[in-house]
């Protein structure tokens, strides 16, 4: 193939224009798109993190982009999610959940909460603490687990290595083990780098964290080009 098609999800919350470049530095043909049908036709796709849990599903339902992306996931498509992103692939979240939410919302401990997108299993919650300042804002360490220090994401990677983090939630203990490839240390211990079958995702910014975030970003973009193996 030609340089794959890369589209980044526009669910309308921020810049994209960093991932976009980080992308194409790559050498994907990148771009921003809030079309359900360009969702679908793309070789790759990265939802990208800005913003809160609640008002990103809740667009991401009623513009259709949200059925499109499961429908990616369902064709093996390689999907890649930073930081908000990686949080939408899971069970649920509490952030930004107003108290009358609807029927999707659901109070249970530590609610209200909505569903997210439902690829992985766990929840993701507030970071927090007493001691340390919340939003967890920085450079900060990846510690990879056995499965992550051979995937394919993390090739060139080094253990221990400071990535670029800004965010006040996390995945929650709750996450299925087997598919964590990196834990970050923060108030408590997150998963920092996920995978499920051709579903990746970053809680740092890899656009924002210089040359090895960069290789990250080279990295999907082999995936993609491979196919998803």
């Amino acid at each position: 193939m030609g340089e794959p098609k890369i589209v980044v999800v526009d669910y309308r919350k921020g810049n994209l224009s960093s991932v976009v470049r980080g992308l194409a530095r790559a050498g994907a043909a990148a771009c921003t798109s809030d079309d359900p049908e360009q969702i679908r036709s793309a070789d790759g796709l990265v939802i990208p993190g800005v913003g809160a849990f609640y008002d990103a599903i809740a667009f991401m339902r009623e513009s259709g982009e949200a059925d499109a992306v499961l429908d990616v996931v369902a064709a093996r498509t390689p999907l890649l999610g930073i930081c908000l992103g990686l949080q939408l692939f899971f069970e649920r979240g509490n952030e930004g959940v107003p108290a009358d939410a609807d029927d999707d919302a659901s109070e249970q401990a530590g609610g209200p909460w909505v569903d997210g997108l439902g690829i992985m299993r766990g929840s993701c919650t507030r970071l927090e603490s007493s001691r340390l300042k919340v939003p967890h804002v920085g450079w900060d360490q990846v510690h990879m687990t056995p499965a992550g220090a051979v995937d394919p994401l993390l090739a060139g990677f080094a253990e221990g290595a400071n990535m670029y983090f800004t965010h006040s939630y996390a995945v929650a203990d709750d996450a299925d083990a087997a598919d964590v490839l990196a834990r970050t240390h923060y108030t408590r211990s997150f998963p920092c780098i996920v995978r499920h079958g051709n579903v990746w995702g970053c809680q740092f910014h890899p656009e924002k964290s210089s040359a090895l975030g960069q290789r990250i970003l080279k990295n999907f973009v082999n995936i993609v080009e491979e196919g998803g193996r």
